[in-house]
């Protein structure tokens, strides 16, 4: 038998409700016992000490990007999982803006294929809602769905409000998730920061926050004209909070999650000019910041999402108001945000485990991962004390595009058991 003694680690079970010291034993992919001290034969079960270390559940991403296929120099499959594993996330959903994008059976088939050997990280897919991405003609989304994507999501806004309905309509039958970003181009322009107060300082064009809500509102008239359930994807402004708090109240049939650097930075971290600042949809003014946070903790926003988002050096290392959008972040986030808001005291541990795991696993419409006895065993060990470098040498990620390089972290996951 291969198996594993944890002794006196700190369980975190989101699933349970638990924040404990206890044993656990691991043996053949499963957790075959969670208590306050077990007994095992050093001959046949390996030991290890672990107080000071966190055991939770594996992490679950909603929503990242690969590079492959066609733009394997930023990432491939295989570096995108192993980012991921490093990260502590045993879950990935990739979105369909790849090149060619995931919008037919075949090209689906394939990129499952190259993913199903992989025994770190369960990969899944989000099949497009529209050819190419595009915005402009449906997919065949019975067929997607029969070949198996997890869900449905452009990762990008569909401004065609006709076509939206009916996508909506037709998907309600098929019973899959649908992921849904909100930002009106017309409104936003070439902004590349918040509007306010910061962009006039920094002389950087302002995307106002009526670009996203006045998108987000009338995205919300079609669900509820609908019915179908939907996830709202990258909220990043405190009034797009109310008006998600304001629909479930109502009913609503949705879900909602922002990204993990919109709780940690605002608009003002953008004096720097640092490219890898430069995201879609843009770090809120303080306020927003505030209201994330908040959002994400009291249930508004349900969950937290990466959104890794990887890009060469030569693509980012341009002006600020010139570098494509995006920043990785799989294996930054879970140190980062333990530090912020557990660490501070802001959050409970359990708090924020749930947003990064269970949470995102129920938007997929999936059974979150647990700690007890008879479970498969997708964990990860987290070492919150752990010191290390954002640098090359320790990333898993082709690409760098990330404003904490070059400094010192405090966390890292320092094990993975994950049979997805």
């Amino acid at each position: 038998m291969n198996s594993e003694l944890l002794q006196q680690v700190r369980v975190i079970d989101p699933v349970s409700g638990t924040d404990q010291i206890a044993d656990v034993l691991i043996a053949d992919g499963y957790i075959k016992a969670v208590e306050t001290q077990i007994s095992a034969n050093p001959a046949e079960t390996s030991v290890r000490d672990c107080r000071g270390l966190v055991l939770g559940p594996g992490l679950v991403d909603l929503y990242s990007h690969s590079g492959e296929p066609g733009f394997e120099e930023r990432e491939t499959l295989v570096t995108l999982v192993s980012a991921g594993a490093a990260g502590g996330f045993t879950r990935l959903t990739i979105l369909p803006d790849t090149l060619p994008a995931i919008d037919n059976a075949a090209g689906l088939a394939y990129l499952q294929q190259s993913t199903i050997h992989n025994p770190k990280s369960k990969i899944q897919f989000w099949g497009a809602l529209t050819l190419g991405v595009q915005g402009q003609q449906m997919t065949e989304l019975a067929e997607l769905a029969a070949a198996g994507v997890v869900g449905f999501a452009d990762g990008k806004p569909i401004s065609n409000l006709a076509l939206l309905r009916r996508t909506l309509e037709y998907l309600q039958p098929l019973g899959k998730p649908v992921a849904l970003s909100a930002c009106d181009r017309h409104l936003s322009t070439n902004g590349v920061m918040r509007e306010g107060a910061a962009s006039i300082r920094f002389g950087l064009p302002g995307n106002p926050a009526i670009a996203e809500t006045s998108a987000l509102a009338a995205l919300l008239e079609v669900v509820e004209s609908t019915g179908t359930k939907v996830h709202i994807m990258r909220v990043s402004t405190g009034r797009s909070v109310k008006l998600i708090q304001d629909a479930k109240a109502r009913g609503l049939p949705i879900t909602a999650s922002t990204t993990w650097m919109h709780l940690l930075l605002n608009a003002e971290d953008v004096g720097s000019y640092d490219p890898s600042l430069r995201l879609e949809p843009p770090l809120g003014n303080p306020s927003d910041q505030a209201a994330l946070i908040e959002g994400v903790r009291s249930g508004v926003l349900d969950a937290i999402a990466i959104d890794h988002t990887p890009y060469t050096y030569e693509e980012k290392t341009v002006a600020f108001a010139e570098a494509p959008a995006g920043a990785i972040g799989l294996e930054l986030a879970l140190p980062l945000l333990w530090h912020a808001l557990v660490e501070s005291g802001d959050w409970s541990s359990l708090e924020l485990w749930r947003v990064l795991s269970t949470r995102p696993a129920q938007c997929l419409q999936q059974k979150p991962a647990a700690i007890a006895a008879g479970q498969l065993a997708e964990i990860i060990l987290f070492d919150p004390q752990l010191t290390w470098t954002v640098e090359r040498q320790n990333l898993k990620s082709l690409s760098l595009n990330t404003p904490w390089l070059g400094q010192q972290l405090q966390g890292r996951v320092v094990q993975n058991w994950s049979h997805g």
